[in-house]
């Protein structure tokens, strides 16, 4: 019959260390009050010992789970789909997460059953802190969590009014998107319209502002239609802008999977890009490089995001303030498409 190795205790680690209990749990809990002699021997007693600590007694002294949840109010086949947007994000808080010893845990909530869900959980302490991304509308949970005391981030601009304030980070879209336009029309093009994402997100609402912003300063008349960020969007809106004005000489496009979609329009309705018509994206994701033709778009730092909101967690739920808005740079990227 075999027999189990009995499992090693802190009284053990604390005998071959020749230190207290206390002092044991002390640097197993990450204490930086003892002395670096007495951290390494207490380090070399847990790795020849093979002790590994309780994390569920742990938790019930340091009051943390060493663990941060990522939501995403997006369904799985959104999340998972080819855009690269939200892999990059979760890439991001991964990795970040990992060099701080921390656990992600990934939670979708697409239905208000699911928010609910998520909430419960959130609120129970399984989590030291909350991360979100791909927000729609004014979604209450994450100032409500926020509003109970756990630290939240989120990755762009929460709408609406929050019972207190949210911290977030994003990128520039006003800028970037601005940059991409005025390079349109230093370009020579007259007839410049937009396919805009979702109003009820702050990256569709920013990146049409942009456009708004520089149009009406050089003086031209918007033209607007409106997908969701998906390839057959871009494709469908496509259509519609043709249908609204038969001859535009640019396109700026709210995302790279709807400027694919767009191409594809284009190129069934002959029109030929660059010649006829210039078509810029932003993201820039890796599909940006091999459509026909290749892709101008406003590169936005998408890994960088994630890994950012999760260091402005982390200091939150080590009690550090942080600044309550970080916007990262955008950089506008020229291929054959423009």
């Amino acid at each position: 019959m075999a027999v189990t190795r009995a499992r090693p205790t802190l009284e053990a680690v604390a005998q071959r260390a020749g230190v207290s209990r206390a002092t044991v749990s002390r640097v197993v809990n990450g204490s930086t009050t003892v002395a670096e002699p007495i951290q390494q021997a207490v380090r070399r007693a847990v790795r020849e010992l093979g002790y590994v600590p309780n994390l569920a007694a742990r938790s019930l002294v340091t009051q943390q789970t060493d663990s941060v949840a990522l939501i995403l109010p997006e369904a799985s086949t959104r999340v998972f789909s080819d855009d690269q947007v939200f892999p990059g994000i979760i890439l991001g808080v991964s990795r970040e997460l990992e060099a701080a010893g921390k656990q992600l845990v990934l939670t979708l909530a697409e239905s208000a059953a699911s928010h609910e869900r998520v909430e419960r959980y959130a609120m129970g302490g399984h989590v030291d802190g909350v991360l979100f991304a791909s927000l729609h509308g004014a979604d209450p949970l994450p100032g409500a969590l926020a509003q109970a005391g756990l630290p939240v981030v989120c990755s762009g601009r929460p709408l609406g009014h929050a019972p207190v304030p949210v911290p977030y980070v994003d990128v520039d879209h006003v800028v970037g998107v601005r940059g991409a336009v005025r390079h349109l029309l230093k370009s020579g093009r007259q007839r410049i319209a937009t396919i805009a994402g979702p109003q009820d997100m702050v990256a569709g609402i920013d990146r049409l502002a942009g456009y708004r912003a520089e149009i009406r300063d050089a003086g031209r008349r918007p033209v607007e239609v409106f997908g969701d960020f998906t390839r057959e969007s871009g494709a469908v809106a496509m259509r519609q802008l043709l249908a609204l004005d038969p001859e535009p000489d640019a396109v700026f496009v709210a995302s790279d999977l709807m400027a694919h979609g767009a191409l594809r329009t284009l190129r069934e309705a002959g029109r030929r890009v660059p010649e006829d018509v210039a078509v810029i994206g932003f993201d820039d994701i890796e599909l940006a490089g091999y459509t026909d033709p290749p892709l101008s778009t406003v590169r936005q730092p998408i890994q960088d995001l994630g890994r950012v909101m999760t260091r402005q967690l982390l200091r939150l739920v080590a009690g550090e303030r942080i600044e309550p808005t970080v916007l990262l740079h955008t950089e506008l990227v020229l291929r054959a498409s423009a």
